[in-house]
């Protein structure tokens, strides 16, 4: 694992305050598609929690993991007692275990690509389920959009995670429904949009781009730099486009 996808342990406590959680349709929706009930779950990257807490208050026997201690203390604050918090990365889980559903939250893509799915499947029980999902956190005005780019660009040229596997945005299917639809280890691979728009305080947006990946690769003072710099050009709320995407596949039974 990346030394970039270990970076946000120093800040889970802006990590808890800044990200938005998950809606209640993202459970609806895994539910429908494993179309029984889901008893356990393994979680890839688990950071503060806020997926975790969404699927326990299902009553779903969550196992938690996440390779950073820093993330993990602040899961464990609020931790349900059906949760199981594990610090590991996905790359060091060791087959054994099996689960109903695995799934990862705005996390997959930190995980190496060398051996994932058919690790992913022996994780999985037969019929299984696996779901993932993420999506751009960007601002819905347009010449809004172009002033904060302008003025993050002395510091950074993007804050963007590119798509893994190189698939352009106006594909239909995105990754890693693009990966999963290659491998025969699973099937009925499906892609689902959950709308979503926020709106947030200045000082709250920049808290949000506090945890972003791009902004914590700078030295602190360039980010400090960067933050005042785009604080300097938004007013006092901002909307947000924040559409959640969802990938949901199934195991092949053996």
């Amino acid at each position: 694992m990346s030394a970039r996808a270990l970076s946000f342990g120093a800040i889970a406590g802006a990590y808890e305050r800044f990200r938005p959680g998950y809606p209640e349709e993202l459970v609806d929706m895994v539910m429908r598609y494993a179309g029984q009930p889901v008893r356990t779950a393994l979680e890839i990257g688990a950071g503060t929690g806020k997926a975790t807490r969404l699927f326990a208050a299902r009553g779903v026997a969550v196992t938690a993991t996440e390779p950073d201690e820093g993330m993990l203390a602040e899961l464990r604050k609020t931790m349900p007692p059906c949760v199981r918090a594990v610090r590991a990365a996905f790359e060091d889980l060791q087959p054994g275990e099996t689960y109903g559903l695995v799934y990862a939250a705005a996390a997959l893509h930190w995980t190496r690509p060398e051996g994932r799915w058919p690790r992913v499947a022996a994780l999985l029980e037969p019929d299984g389920v696996f779901a993932s999902c993420g999506g751009p956190f960007q601002l819905a005005d347009p010449a809004l959009a172009e002033a904060v780019r302008a003025a993050r660009a002395p510091f950074l040229e993007s804050d963007d995670i590119p798509s893994p596997d190189g698939t352009d945005p106006s594909e239909e299917m995105q990754w890693p429904g693009t990966e999963l639809q290659r491998f025969q280890l699973f099937s009925d691979v499906q892609q689902s949009v959950i709308n979503r728009r926020l709106t947030l305080s200045a000082p709250d947006y920049v808290g949000h781009l506090s945890t972003i990946s791009a902004y914590l690769q700078l030295p602190p003072s360039r980010q400090e730099e960067a933050y005042a710099a785009i604080a300097q050009v938004l007013p006092e709320t901002v909307e947000i486009a924040a559409d959640i995407t969802v990938h949901l596949a199934r195991r092949r039974p053996e």
